[in-house]
C-alpha cells in the first residue's frame, strides 16, 4: 500500500495517483455504456516511464550492498513492469473496441499495479537508505557500550578517535533525513535526540576522564565516578534507539501519547532488539566476566520485558512474567559458575545456549504480544484531566450506550489524580478535595450499577448522569486551584536550592562542618528538585493546556530533572574531594548548568500550562497569607518570623514580575504590552520600599509607626500585584450554560390568579398594574425531542404583543444539499455503529464543533463541510450507495475542505498577537495539507479495488480475492488516515477559539465565535 513519510514519495505518488484517478473516472463512465476515449498516447508516456524507472531500479541493484534491497526490489520492478503491459494491452483493446468490458477492467487492473508497484519500488528504495543511516546509528551504540570498560587515558583518546567521525556522519544524515519527513512530530523527535546527544558527547567525555584520573590515583569518589559515565553513556544510548526507532517509522498516529501503553511497549521492544546481540555476545563467550557490558544488557533486557508485560493483555502478560523468572534464575546461576572460574565447563555451556534460546524466544513472545495489543482495540483514558473529562461526558451523555468502560474509567482516573493532589494540600483543602472526590466515585459507581441492570436510559440514570457532570465540573476547578497553589510554592524560587549546594561545593577545604553543610544542601537540594518534578507531571496532566506537544515535553523536562538530580550531587561530591583537579570541576559545572537549564525550561513550560491570571491570585493570596504571619510575628515580638515573612512576600512579587514579563514578551499588542508593562513598573517600585519598611519592624517589632509605615506599603505592594492581573485578564467567551432539566419544567397553558389580574389579548404588564401577557404554549415532548437531535435549540417564544415583522423565509428557489451548512443548525449526524471508524471520526469532529454558528467563521463553516463530507465518504468506502467516481470525488472535496482550513488557520495566525497562540495553531495546522494530499491518493487505491465481486487479477498472476489482505490494508490505512485528518481539524479548533481572543484590534479580520445558545438561556 502508499506510504507517504517523505516528500519525495508523496512527490511522486501524488500525479501517479492523479493520473490513475482520471483512468476510474473515465472506466465508470463506460460502465454507463459510453464508449472509451483512444488512451494510446497516455499509456505509451506511461509505458516509457515505466521502462525509464525499471532501468534505474535495475541499475540501484546492481550497485547496492544491501542484500534485503536486493531481494526485495526485482519484485517491486516486475509487477511495474507487469502493470504497464497490462495498460498497453488494455489500450490496444479499447482502440480496437471503445466498448469492450475487458479492455476497462485490465486498464483498472493495469492503474492499480501501476501505483502500488510504484509506492512499493519507492518504500524500498527508501527502506534501504534508513538502513544506512541505521549501521552507523549502531556503529554509536556499539562504542558506547564499551565507554564503561575504558580505564586508562590512551583508550580514552583512541575512543574519543573513533566515536568523533560516527557522530558526525550521524549527525549529518539525521538531520537531513528529518527534513525529508513529512510527518512533523517524527522531524521533531529527530530533532530533539540528536540535541540531546550532541549536548551529552562533550559531557560523557569529561565523566570518563574524571572516573579514569581517580582509578588512577586510587581515591574517594570512584563509585560516583562510574555511575555519572554510566548514567551519561545510558542516556546517549537511549537518544540513539530513539533515533533508530523513529527512523523506522512510516505512519503516525494522531491519537498516539508517548505514555501510551503501545508506544511505551514499542520503545521498550526496541531497546531490547539494541541490546540483543551484546547478551548473545556474552553468552556465547565463556570467559566473559560476572557484571560486564554483556551481563547488563541482558538484565536490561528482562526489565524492559517486564515492562511490556505490564501493559499487555492478561494472557500474554503471564507467559511473558514465567519466561524472564526463568530465564534470570538461569542467568544467576550461569554468573555464579563463572564467578568460581567454571564458565567452560559443560554446565555453564549448556546453560548459556539455553538462555539464548529462550532469549529468542522471549524476544518473538513480546512481538507477538505488542501485535495483540495494538489489534485489541481497548481505548485507553486520556492522559489530561481535560481529556479525561471529555471521554466521561460523552458516556454520560449516553451511558446506555457501551463504550467498553472507557468513560467509568476516564472518571476514576480523575479522582485518582484528585486524591494524589489532595495529599499535596493543606487543611481545609485537602479534606475538601477527598470528599469531593468519593462523591464523584459514589455517583460513578451508581450510574455504572444502572447500566449493568439495563437501566442506563432511565430517569434515574439521567438526572444521576447530570449530577456527576456538575460535580466534575467542580472537581476539576478545584484541582486547577490546588495545582496553582503547590505551583505557587515549589517554582517561587528554583535558584536558591541550587546557589546553596553550589556555595557548599565550592566551599575551601578546612571551612568548618564542610561536609556536614554539604550533605545538608544535597538533600534540600534533592527534595526540592524531586518536589518541583512532581508537580510539574501534575500539571501537565492537570493543567488547562491540551497541547500533546506541551503536556509531553512538560514530562520529559520533568524526567529530565529527576534523573539529573542524584548525577549533580555524585559531581559535586568529587568536584568536592578534588578541588583543584579542573576535569572534576568542568564536570560539576557542565551537570550544573545543564540542571540550572532544565529547571528554567521546566518552569516556563509549568507557566505555559497555566492560566496567567489565576496564576497570580494564586501569588497575591500567598503574599496576603504571609502577610498576616507579619502581623503575627508583630504581636508575638518576632522578628525572626517578621523577616522569612516579608522575605517570601518579596520573592513572589518577584515571581509575580517573571509571569507578567512572560506575558509581555509573549504578546504583539502593543495596547496590552503597554498595560502589562506599566503594572509591573509599578509591582517593582513597590517591592524595595515594603522590604525597607519590614526591616524596621524587624529592628523593633514594638515600634507602632514603623508598623503601619510597613502596612501601608505592603498594602501599596498587593494592590500593585492585583492591577498586574488585571492587566493580564482577557475577556473569555463564557461558556454555555449547562440545559435545564425539563422534567422539572412546569408551564401551564393558562396561569390563573396572576397577580395583577387575568391577562388577556394584547394586554401588557407595567406599572398600571395590568396583568402580564399570556404564557407561550408548552413544546411538545416529540418537538423537543425533533429539536434536541438536531444541532439547533427550540426557538424563543414568539411574545403576543404586536412587535417586530416575522423573520421572512428562505428563497424557495434554491436547491439545499442534504448536507448543507448554515448558521442556524446543521443536519441530522448519522450516529455511528459499532464498524464504522470513518464515520465515528467525523462524528467526534461533528460533537466538537457543533457548538459554533458557522455564520462569519469560516473555519467552523470548512470544519463543518469536512466532517459531513468525511461521513459521505465512509459510506462509500462501506459500499452503500455511490461508485468509484464519487468516491474520488468525495476525497478531493475533503481535501480542497482541508485546505481552507488550513487557509483560515494560517489567516488567524497571522492575525494573532499571542507568539506562543500564533506557533501552536501554525503547527496543528501544518499537518493538514499533507494528511489531506494523502487522503487523495489512498481513495484512489480504494476506488480501484471498489465493488469488485469476483478474484481480480494481479499482474503477478496471482488473484486478489474482494476483501482480501490487500483490499483490508487499503481499508485501514485510509481509515487511519481520516481519523487523523479528523482530529487534526478538532486540534485547530480548539487553538483557534483561544488564538482568536487574541487577535489584532486593527486587522480588519472577523472570525466570529458564536456558541448556538438554547432559548431558555
Amino acid at each position: 500500500m502508499p506510504v507517504f513519510h517523505t516528500k519525495t514519495i508523496e512527490s511522486i505518488l501524488e500525479p501517479v495517483a492523479s493520473q490513475v484517478s482520471r483512468l476510474v473516472i473515465l472506466h465508470e463512465e463506460a460502465e454507463d455504456g459510453g464508449a472509451m476515449p483512444d488512451l494510446e498516447k497516455p499509456v505509451q508516456a506511461v509505458s516509457k516511464a515505466v521502462e525509464n524507472l525499471v532501468r534505474v531500479g535495475h541499475e540501484t541493484i546492481n550497485h547496492s550492498d544491501d542484500p534485503i534491497l536486493k531481494q526485495d526490489m526485482p519484485s517491486s520492478l516486475r509487477r511495474v513492469t507487469e502493470a504497464s503491459k497490462t495498460l498497453e494491452k488494455a489500450s490496444d483493446m479499447i482502440k480496437a473496441d471503445p466498448h469492450s468490458k475487458q479492455a476497462r477492467r485490465f486498464l483498472i487492473d493495469g492503474a492499480r499495479g501501476i501505483l502500488q508497484g510504484t509506492s512499493s519500488l519507492l518504500l524500498c528504495f527508501d527502506e534501504s537508505e534508513v538502513r544506512k543511516i541505521i549501521r552507523e546509528c549502531k556503529k554509536v551504540l556499539d562504542y558506547l557500550a564499551v565507554a564503561e570498560v575504558i580505564e586508562t587515558m590512551e583508550d580514552l583518546v583512541q575512543f574519543v578517535k573513533d566515536l568523533s567521525p560516527c557522530l558526525t556522519k550521524v549527525s549529518h544524515e539525521v538531520d537531513a533525513r528529518q527534513k525529508e519527513l513529512t510527518h512533523q512530530p517524527h522531524r521533531e523527535i529527530l530533532i530533539r535526540c540528536l540535541d540531546s546527544v550532541k549536548s551529552l558527547a562533550p559531557i560523557l567525555i569529561c565523566s570518563m576522564k574524571i572516573f579514569i584520573q581517580i582509578l588512577q590515583q586510587g581515591g574517594k569518589g570512584i563509585e560516583e565516578a562510574a555511575e555519572n559515565r554510566n548514567y551519561l553513556a545510558q542516556r546517549m544510548t537511549d537518544e540513539i534507539n530513539e533515533i533508530v526507532r523513529v527512523l523506522q517509522l512510516v505512519t503516525y498516529d494522531e491519537d498516539e501519547w508517548d505514555a501510551d501503553d503501545l508506544s511505551i511497549m514499542r520503545k521498550a521492544f526496541g531497546a531490547i532488539e539494541s541490546k540483543m546481540q551484546t547478551a548473545q555476545d556474552w553468552l556465547a563467550d565463556p570467559r566473559a566476566l560476572k557484571g560486564g557490558a554483556g551481563e547488563k544488557a541482558l538484565r536490561q533486557i528482562l526489565e524492559h520485558a517486564l515492562r511490556i508485560a505490564d501493559r499487555c493483555l492478561p494472557a500474554d502478560r503471564d507467559l511473558i512474567r514465567k519466561a524472564v523468572s526463568d530465564i534470570s534464575n538461569m542467568v544467576d546461576s550461569l554468573s555464579e559458575l563463572r564467578a568460581e572460574g567454571k564458565g567452560t565447563s559443560p554446565q555453564a555451556e549448556a546453560l548459556a545456549r539455553g538462555i539464548g534460546q529462550r532469549l529468542n524466544d522471549l524476544s518473538r513472545t513480546l512481538g507477538k504480544a505488542i501485535q495483540n495489543a495494538e489489534r485489541s482495540g481497548i481505548q485507553q483514558p486520556a492522559h489530561t484531566i481535560l481529556g479525561k473529562l471529555d471521554q466521561a461526558r460523552r458516556w454520560l451523555n449516553a451511558p446506555w450506550i457501551d463504550d467498553k468502560g472507557l468513560g467509568q474509567n476516564a472518571i476514576k482516573q480523575i479522582t485518582e489524580e484528585g486524591r494524589r493532589i489532595a495529599k499535596q494540600c493543606p487543611e481545609p483543602h485537602r479534606t475538601d478535595l477527598a470528599r469531593l472526590c468519593d462523591e464523584v466515585d459514589g455517583l460513578s459507581n451508581q450510574l455504572a450499577d444502572l447500566v449493568r441492570r439495563g437501566e442506563g436510559n432511565s430517569p434515574q440514570a439521567k438526572e444521576i448522569a447530570q449530577k456527576l457532570n456538575n460535580k466534575l465540573n467542580e472537581l476539576k476547578n478545584k484541582i486547577h486551584t490546588a495545582l496553582l497553589q503547590r505551583v505557587v510554592e515549589d517554582f517561587v524560587d528554583i535558584g536558591t536550592p541550587l546557589k546553596q549546594f553550589t556555595d557548599a561545593v565550592l566551599a575551601p577545604e578546612g571551612t568548618a562542618n564542610r561536609e556536614g553543610n554539604f550533605h545538608d544542601k544535597a538533600r534540600l537540594l534533592t527534595e526540592h528538585a524531586l518536589r518541583a518534578a512532581d508537580t510539574a507531571r501534575m500539571v501537565a496532566a492537570g493543567g488547562s493546556n491540551q497541547n500533546k506537544r506541551a503536556v509531553e515535553a512538560l514530562q520529559n523536562a520533568a524526567n529530565h530533572i529527576e534523573s539529573l538530580t542524584p548525577q549533580l550531587v555524585n559531581a559535586g561530591k568529587i568536584r568536592m574531594e578534588y578541588p583543584t583537579n579542573k576535569a572534576a570541576d568542568e564536570h560539576f559545572e557542565n551537570l550544573r548548568k545543564q540542571f540550572a537549564d532544565g529547571m528554567n525550561n521546566m518552569r516556563n513550560l509549568v507557566d505555559d500550562q497555566l492560566d496567567s491570571a489565576g496564576h497570580l491570585k494564586c501569588i497575591e493570596d500567598a503574599m496576603r497569607r504571609h502577610g498576616k504571619l507579619c502581623e503575627d510575628a508583630i504581636v508575638q515580638n518576632n522578628p525572626q518570623k517578621m523577616v522569612d515573612n516579608t522575605s517570601a512576600i518579596a520573592r513572589l512579587a518577584n515571581r509575580a514580575l517573571m509571569v507578567g514579563k512572560r506575558e509581555s514578551d509573549n504578546s504583539e499588542d502593543p495596547n496590552y504590552v503597554n498595560k502589562i508593562n506599566s503594572a509591573a513598573d509599578r509591582l517593582q517600585g513597590s517591592i524595595a520600599p515594603m522590604v525597607q519598611d519590614a526591616k524596621e519592624v524587624a529592628a523593633n517589632p514594638q515600634n507602632v509607626a514603623a508598623s503601619n509605615q510597613w502596612r501601608n506599603s505592603n498594602k501599596h505592594l498587593l494592590d500593585a500585584v492585583g492591577k498586574l492581573r488585571e492587566a493580564v485578564t482577557h475577556e473569555e467567551l463564557p461558556p454555555l450554560p449547562p440545559a435545564p432539566d425539563l422534567s422539572q419544567l412546569n408551564i401551564d397553558r393558562q396561569r390563573g390568579g396572576h397577580p395583577g389580574g387575568a391577562g388577556g389579548a394584547g394586554g401588557h404588564g407595567g406599572p398600571g398594574g395590568l396583568g402580564g401577557p399570556p404564557p407561550p404554549p408548552k413544546p411538545t415532548g416529540e418537538s423537543l425531542r425533533n429539536y434536541r437531535d438536531r444541532d439547533e435549540a427550540p426557538p424563543r417564544p414568539q411574545p403576543p404583543h404586536i412587535g417586530a415583522p416575522p423573520r421572512p423565509p428562505p428563497p424557495s428557489g434554491g436547491h439545499r444539499s442534504e448536507f448543507e451548512t448554515d448558521d442556524e443548525g446543521d443536519f441530522d449526524f448519522p450516529m455511528p455503529g459499532e464498524n464504522q471508524p470513518i464515520l465515528a471520526a467525523a462524528y467526534g469532529l461533528h460533537q466538537d464543533i457543533r457548538q459554533w454558528s458557522s455564520k462569519d467563521n469560516e473555519l467552523i463553516a470548512a470544519a463543518k463541510r469536512m466532517a459531513m463530507l468525511m461521513a459521505r465518504l465512509s459510506q462509500l468506502v462501506r459500499g452503500e450507495g455511490g461508485n468509484k467516481k464519487d468516491l474520488i470525488d468525495c476525497a478531493k472535496q475533503i481535501a480542497a475542505a482541508s485546505e481552507e482550513v488550513t487557509r483560515a488557520a494560517k489567516k488567524l495566525a497571522r492575525e494573532c498577537t499571542d507568539k506562543r497562540m500564533r506557533t501552536a495553531l501554525l503547527q496543528v495546522c501544518e499537518r493538514i495539507p499533507t494528511i489531506g494530499t494523502q487522503l487523495k491518493i489512498l481513495s484512489t487505491v480504494k476506488a480501484t479495488m471498489l465493488g469488485a465481486q469476483e478474484p481480480i487479477p494481479s499482474p503477478d498472476g496471482s488473484e486478489i480475492q474482494c476483501g482480501s489482505e490487500e483490499d483490508q490494508e487499503a481499508t485501514e490505512m485510509l481509515v487511519g488516515n481520516a481519523q487523523n485528518l479528523m482530529q487534526s481539524v478538532k486540534d485547530v479548533v480548539r487553538v483557534a477559539e483561544g488564538a482568536s481572543i487574541k487577535m489584532r484590534t486593527d486587522s480588519g479580520y472577523k472570525l466570529r465565535w458564536v456558541r448556538k445558545r438554547p432559548w431558555y438561556t
